[in-house]
């Protein structure tokens, strides 16, 4: 783990997303923040340990999804599936697929396995099988706020965790999509998915895959936006744990009441044309049941 000793910075962003906004100041204490995301290697030995078995291996209850038809139910999680020609970029399905059998065991389904990817970061993990793994390390998973102060790396207010320019000198600095998506994937940074997680270099404060590669857990509740600067210095919010779990819900499926959480820093399938969510201050809602093949999670220990 890497000791980030704390501060107060400028979150978010105005630049960007909606609900990245409005940039606000937010302070932090230390805390120490795992160097990797948690790579696959690290989450067998907590399986042979406890036991443990995923949300992605377990048969949904019919109860939590009303109208789901019994031949949907089904142990499996959802794979990135890419098309052959451009589709609209509003149809998360056109490249998306629930496939069964899919785990982190079988990241690309049953026929697939993770004997070659020790180093690669843990995927199809749910919110509760990455705090599971916290958990048993005496860990916990950052909050948004953390996880962002982590990922500047001590530059305040730059675009990337390395600065203000993407690829400086023409060199990838992380694990992004080069091309059209989701169709056309260049592979100019040599990764077509996950890569092993001290491929690209390190931030500022020695983080490796802060930005890219897999978008990461936070413990925080998603809200639509940022709460806006306080009026006066002395109530910068400290240790601040953002949203709740009624406002986190999805407005747009008011029948399903599963509670959403913060993931940061992006994935291998961020791209130009689709999502520029490659940034520090770039957040994303994901629901808590869901796992999927560019999501996967890093730890903190406080105190």
């Amino acid at each position: 783990m890497v000791l980030i000793s704390g501060g107060t910075f400028r979150m978010g962003s105005d630049q960007h997303y909606p609900e990245e906004a409005p940039a606000h100041r937010v302070t932090v204490d230390a805390f120490r923040i795992d160097r990797t995301p948690v790579t696959n290697r690290q989450f067998k030995e907590f399986v042979r340990a406890t036991g443990h078995i995923t949300v992605a291996e377990i048969v949904p209850d019919a109860r939590d999804y009303p109208g789901a038809l019994p031949h949907m139910l089904y142990a499996g999680s959802l794979v990135f599936t890419p098309p052959d020609h451009p589709v609209d970029l509003k149809d998360w399905s056109a490249w998306w697929t629930f496939l069964r059998g899919a785990n982190w065991r079988r990241p690309y389904g049953p026929k697939s396995n993770v004997s070659l990817l020790d180093n690669h970061p843990v995927v199809h993990v749910a919110y509760a099988d990455a705090l599971a793994y916290a958990r048993w390390t005496g860990k916990d998973l950052p909050t948004e706020a953390e996880w962002e102060f982590a990922a500047r790396g001590g530059l305040e207010q730059a675009e990337f965790a390395w600065g203000d320019e993407f690829t400086p000198g023409g060199k990838h600095l992380a694990n992004t999509w080069q091309g059209e998506f989701p169709h056309q994937n260049l592979c100019t940074d040599g990764f077509a998915r996950t890569s092993p997680v001290n491929e690209f270099p390190p931030n500022g404060y020695g983080l490796f895959d802060m930005i890219g590669n897999v978008w990461e857990w936070t413990s925080d509740f998603y809200s639509a936006k940022h709460e806006a600067d306080a009026t006066k210095a002395c109530c910068i919010p400290e240790n601040p744990r953002g949203g709740s779990e009624q406002d986190s819900y999805d407005a747009c499926q008011p029948q399903i009441r599963i509670p959403r959480k913060v993931l940061k820093g992006g994935s291998h399938l961020c791209a130009p044309n689709y999502c520029r969510r490659y940034r520090p201050a770039a957040r994303h809602a994901e629901p808590i049941d869901t796992s999927t093949g560019h999501v996967g999670f890093r730890c903190v220990l406080r105190g």
